[in-house]
């Protein structure tokens, strides 16, 4: 076994010694990776177990824990290992730690996994502390880990390296404990709502259920090009054609071959929800619920931080029509508009610039999306959407160009899009077409119609209320996390050399 003289006879290059250091331990010790190790308890169950071991007492109870060394002090007389749930100090002495395995002591840096057997008791400090009889080398680590206090500085470096992020950042690590927990939130909430969770492909043949630029590619076996999923909608309202439930919800992966911002990731999650026999109405009442369970459960009230402003999920949200909010902020009146064109000129006397082709609604959405989207700070449901850029929403009694939509919005983020989903297979078919005719004038040669999506319909479905909730936005804004890359474990990036 190694003694205290070891590192001086080490290079003074810190990865070299660490990789010296294992080829002694192999030489010495022999495995440094053992495939067995069983720990009696985790450092989160041995402080819930002695938290009120009064200062200054030693037990005779024998425990083993596990975890990372994070800090070494006088030689490793005294360290620091940290598993998921929390620390424990770890004291070896001559009093009490045999030579064996103080002689180990020398051979371990910070960023090593080890497993310790010893006796509990708490310092005159107070510190929980292990008094050490066995250490057992788990892991050595043959990289030097980033200072502690500091973590990575670089954000780039964070999001490619989430190992070395979450290691030495309890922020970063709390938020991804925090996803967990909101999307098991989303899934008890939906579960005990009565709706019943599927899972539908992944892997398309016709992409569809939203605009947006697919990833494509292709099936060896079946000689096929497909593409990857950019929303799950048909197939989950063909679910509610077969019967097998009248509320469904799938918490999926999407995939849209498009930008990244802050906001925007190429893969990201949604929780998508269909619910027969109600409307666009009863599922702004369930986000509402929705939401004010998911800020309880994370923080214990409807109210909560984001940045430097204070958000609340409290019910009732603000309920606003588009064209309602676009005259208030504009002084343009869309419903006495009559035509694509009027629409477009309108919009141009008032300085936007919009597209030849542009219809009524599509100049509407996006003198929205210019000057309103920006305000609505607090939850707010947007209603009365443009049909021509909803294909899939039922039209508002009384006015023919609006629908039965609506999109929930916070700190300016859009969170879910809704509607009073369309169930007639003829206006469905004459809507779906319309929209592929435009898509391939403007270029989207690929675009197709879903056949079996429209056989489906032809079938029967129910009246339907229809939800997408953005998930990763909403973790975003429940976790006060700036950029959408916080929230995901892993986001797209570029590669290294770029």
């Amino acid at each position: 076994m190694a003694d205290n003289k070891t590192e001086n006879t080490l290079s003074s290059d810190a990865t070299e010694v660490r990789a010296q250091k294992l080829k002694l331990l192999r030489e010495q010790i022999g495995e440094v990776y053992p495939a067995h190790f069983h720990r009696t308890m985790t450092n989160a169950e041995l402080i819930a177990k002695y938290e009120n071991l009064e200062p200054d007492v030693e037990t005779q109870d024998v425990v083993t824990v596990a975890g990372r060394v994070y800090s070494s002090r006088n030689s490793g007389m005294f360290m620091d290992i940290h598993d998921a749930g929390g620390k424990i100090q770890i004291f070896s002495h001559k009093d009490t730690t045999p030579e064996e395995a103080r002689a180990l002591l020398p051979m371990i840096d910070i960023g090593d996994i080890i497993g310790v057997t010893g006796i509990v008791r708490r310092t005159k400090r107070g510190e929980l502390t292990i008094n050490a009889q066995t250490i057992t080398m788990l892991t050595k680590s043959l990289l030097p880990m980033p200072e502690k206090w500091h973590g990575l500085s670089d954000i780039e470096l964070r999001y490619r390296k989430r190992h070395l992020d979450i290691m030495t950042n309890e922020d970063s690590k709390l938020r991804f404990q925090q996803r967990s927990k909101i999307l098991s939130g989303i899934r008890r909430f939906m579960e005990n709502d009565g709706f019943m969770e599927v899972e539908t492909p992944m892997l398309h043949s016709v992409y569809g259920g939203a605009t947006a630029e697919p990833f494509k590619t292709h099936h060896n076996t079946l000689k096929l090009d497909m593409y990857l999923r950019i929303a799950p909608e048909l197939f989950l309202k063909r679910t509610l054609v077969s019967g097998l439930t009248d509320k469904v919800f799938e918490i999926n992966r999407n995939f849209r071959n498009e930008g990244v911002s802050t906001r925007h990731n190429p893969e990201f999650t949604m929780m998508e929800c269909y619910w027969a026999y109600a409307d666009y109405e009863d599922i702004m009442d369930l986000v509402e619920r929705l939401f004010e369970s998911l800020a309880l459960n994370i923080h214990g009230a409807t109210e909560f931080p984001f940045g430097d402003k204070t958000m609340s999920f409290k019910g009732p949200f603000k309920r606003v029509p588009m064209p309602d909010a676009v005259k208030e902020a504009t002084g343009i009146d869309f419903l006495a508009i009559k035509t694509d064109e009027e629409a477009r000129a309108a919009a141009k006397v008032a300085g936007f610039a919009v597209e030849k082709d542009w219809t009524w609604g599509e100049c509407l959405a996006f003198i929205f999306e210019e000057k309103v989207e920006s305000t609505l700070i607090q939850p707010s449901h947007v209603t009365h959407f443009p049909k021509d850029i909803s294909p899939f929403a039922k039209e508002v009694p009384g006015e023919p160009r609006l629908v039965e939509r609506f999109e929930t919005y916070c700190n300016a983020w859009e969170l879910g899009n809704a509607f009073s989903e369309l169930n007639d297979p003829e206006e469905q078919r004459r809507r779906m077409v319309e929209q592929l005719e435009l898509a391939h004038a403007r270029g989207e040669k690929e675009k197709q119609l879903d056949e079996e999506f429209l056989d489906a319909i032809d079938q029967g479905m129910p009246p339907a209320g229809g939800l997408g909730i953005g998930v990763d936005r909403l973790i975003m804004l429940l976790t006060n996390a700036p950029s959408i890359r916080d929230v995901i474990l892993f986001p797209a990036r570029r590669n290294k050399a770029d």
